[in-house]
């Protein structure tokens, strides 16, 4: 909606369907494409932000940080160990431990945010059980 030249990627080609259905009734600028990052990550210096939500593969997590342009942005968000009331994988090996998103990014990025509530406070408030992190490559 803000007119950025968007690609949207999923392994799975009905996720992929209902984004390219949705983005073409609300004209977005938005290319949906059924990809396995994972098997095929982004190039180096290739976007200028980069979201992954609820998805984690440490393997991939190494190869997003030189993906980014200079000043580009990463938005992560995905299930920890703790405080996983009931959603989300079941697999532990599929949840981030205590900090570990952290130490995927920081360095080699500037830390802009980071939230992880753990088991802190109403399990059915925030975010428990998520983790998430804004991170900014150097400019230079």
């Amino acid at each position: 909606e803000r007119g950025l030249q968007t690609q949207a990627w999923d392994i799975s080609r009905i996720a992929v369907g209902k984004l390219a259905a949705h983005a073409s009734a609300h004209a977005l600028p938005l290319t949906a494409v059924v990809h396995d990052a994972v098997a095929n990550p982004p190039a180096p210096g290739s976007f200028d932000v980069i979201v992954v939500y609820r998805f984690l593969d440490r393997g991939l997590a190494a190869r997003l940080a030189p993906a980014l342009r200079p000043g580009g942005l990463l938005y992560y968000q995905t299930f920890t160990r703790e405080g996983a009331a009931g959603h989300g994988p079941s697999n532990p090996a599929y949840r981030l431990a205590r900090n570990e998103l952290l130490s995927f990014f920081v360095p080699p990025l500037r830390l802009i945010a980071y939230r992880e509530d753990g088991a802190i406070g109403d399990p059915d408030e925030g975010l428990r059980g998520e983790a998430w992190i804004v991170a900014q490559r150097d400019g230079s």
